[in-house]
């Protein structure tokens, strides 16, 4: 399938992100972040693709790359990794990689079985002695963020808008992005990952909460239960 070309409707990936909109953005210092916490050539699964905005990078560091989305129109846009049109909690490749790499938020879903099933996928993925880095917020983003707008160079203006706490640990919002006389909005729902919180549920799907990337409490670093560093 090809990328968007501007006629008929543009494409919205499941989750409800505009692909045309993630095709504009570029890497912002992750794919380097990564590449530093792994081996040299170290085979990664990116969970959650996309358009590929991490993953070139991250074949340009030299790593073999395997690209899961469910969207088939993200998965277009990628160029020389293996992609693989996909759900996470279903995916079953039958093999397992240096490292599984879980990206853009998707652990901090609300549904909980979802959650324990994206991370049965990680576990079902990583070597043994391999690792899993999942991005979330810091739990303190829960208490402090609060709607804004920003004028960010090469993405234009973005801005979050309708700002609710349903519940405990949940946080609702709509993300506004604005480029030249294009717009688009995504809404979504999210639930706040304490630290003990979340090694709990790693534990239960045979992951150990193994540090954070750089000392950056949004990312998280998971082992193997059996080779966990402590």
């Amino acid at each position: 399938m090809r990328p968007w070309t501007g006629t008929g409707p543009r494409p919205i990936a499941p989750d409800g992100s505009a692909v045309e909109h993630y095709a504009l953005l570029r890497p912002e210092g992750e794919p380097e972040r990564v590449h530093g916490a792994i081996p040299e050539g170290a085979t990664i699964l990116e969970l959650g693709a996309g358009v590929g905005r991490v993953t070139h990078r991250l074949l340009e560091l030299g790593h073999p790359v395997v690209a899961v989305d469910e969207s088939a129109e993200m998965l277009a846009h990628i160029r020389g990794a293996q992609t693989v049109r996909s759900p996470i909690q279903s995916l079953a490749l039958g093999r397992r990689f240096d490292l599984v790499l879980l990206m853009s938020f998707l652990i901090e879903t609300p549904d909980d079985e979802l959650r324990r099933a994206f991370l049965r996928t990680c576990r079902a993925h990583v070597a043994d002695d391999g690792l899993v880095i999942l991005q979330r917020q810091p739990p303190e983003w829960y208490d402090t963020v609060e709607p804004f707008e920003r004028h960010v160079p090469g993405r234009g203006v973005v801005r979050l808008t309708e700002l609710d706490r349903p519940g405990p640990g949940l946080l609702s919002a709509t993300m506004e992005y604005v480029v030249g006389d294009r717009r688009w909005t995504h809404s979504f729902t999210s639930r706040r990952l304490d630290d003990d919180f979340f090694a709990a549920e790693l534990r239960e799907a045979g992951l150990v909460l193994d540090g954070f990337v750089e000392g950056d409490r949004g990312w998280v670093r998971a082992t193997p239960a059996a080779t966990a560093s402590g």
